[in-house]
């Protein structure tokens, strides 16, 4: 046989073998798949998600937690835009959902469920030069101080960035003072002020800014000394849960909400400073998983 003939039939053979293993490739991809839970959850919740309730959910079901957190609003566009692919999305605000209800959203999002809830208030750096003032002064007091490091998320992006904007407008109009929005925010997309969620605990805790605006979740999970706001103009997350159409991992995903829902799943919240609600489902409620609606009725 010549040398041209002997590669022939190698080629021929090792052809023969790569459309053998494809099927094999394939079911070995999609298995992997089956065994991991994707979940879109708000920044705030990484403490809890990545600490907590992942390793638990994995421990009790043998399904991986892959988590991936933001800005609500961020990872909605994230996922119209097709950048990202997942099963479930927790977001901070209810109206977050609607950004991706409806054909003209790509009808990601049927239904949603709030869950949970989550007050803003005021955290501070305990060695900041402002700590003690803000111990013994009102609040706008000492935000719209000269030279206060503060820090927020993006209003456009995340839900506490609005929240936070929103609660000083409202203070404003309260305590009379229409010059309290531009003395203690400046303006709304403030880049001296304005971080990515997912930086905003660390930059708070390294000295790098001395107050910000937090969920009590985040200043309960770790022990940041915070000031809580007036009842009369309190701001809340309300967290909500969806499993997203087209999930690549409806079941693993109908299991990790029914986790999250569950006597063992409500433990964790509490223990991260979240208060439980009683679940209420808005959008097409006939949408919502068979498996889920128990889960999800009203008591």
């Amino acid at each position: 046989m010549s040398p041209t003939d002997r590669r022939a039939v190698l080629g021929n053979a090792l052809s023969g073998l790569l459309l053998a293993a494809a099927p094999l490739l394939t079911f070995s991809a999609a298995q992997a798949q089956s065994q991991k839970v994707s979940v879109f959850y708000a920044g705030s919740l990484v403490n809890l998600m990545e600490r907590s309730v992942g390793p638990a959910f994995t421990k009790a079901s043998g399904i991986d937690f892959e988590g991936y957190a933001g800005g609500s609003n961020k990872l909605a566009n994230e996922i119209k835009g097709k950048l990202r692919r997942g099963d479930i999305f927790i977001s901070a605000s209810p109206k977050v959902n609607s950004t991706l209800m409806g054909d003209t959203n790509g009808n990601w999002v049927t239904w949603y469920a709030s869950f949970a809830e989550s007050p803003l208030v005021i955290g501070y750096n305990p060695k900041s030069t402002f700590a003690d003032a803000l111990k013994t002064k009102r609040w706008d007091d000492v935000l719209s101080t000269p030279g206060i490091r503060i820090g927020r998320t993006d209003p456009k992006l995340d839900p506490k960035g609005l929240f936070t904007v929103n609660f000083v407008q409202h203070a404003a109009r309260v305590y009379d003072k229409p010059d309290l929005v531009k003395e203690t925010l400046g303006s709304e997309e403030n880049p001296a002020q304005v971080l990515p969620e997912e930086t905003l605990v660390g930059r708070l805790q390294s000295g790098q800014l001395d107050a910000g605006f937090f969920y009590s979740t985040e200043t309960s999970d770790l022990n940041i000394p915070f000031v809580t706001l007036p009842a009369e103009l309190k701001e809340k997350a309300q967290y909500t849960v969806t499993i997203l159409n087209h999930a690549p991992n409806a079941k693993g995903a109908q299991r990790f909400v029914s986790w999250l829902l569950s006597p063992a799943g409500q433990a964790l919240l509490k223990e991260h400073g979240i208060d439980i609600v009683a679940p209420t489902i808005s959008g097409d409620a006939a949408s919502v998983p068979a498996a889920l609606r128990t889960q999800l009725a009203p008591q």
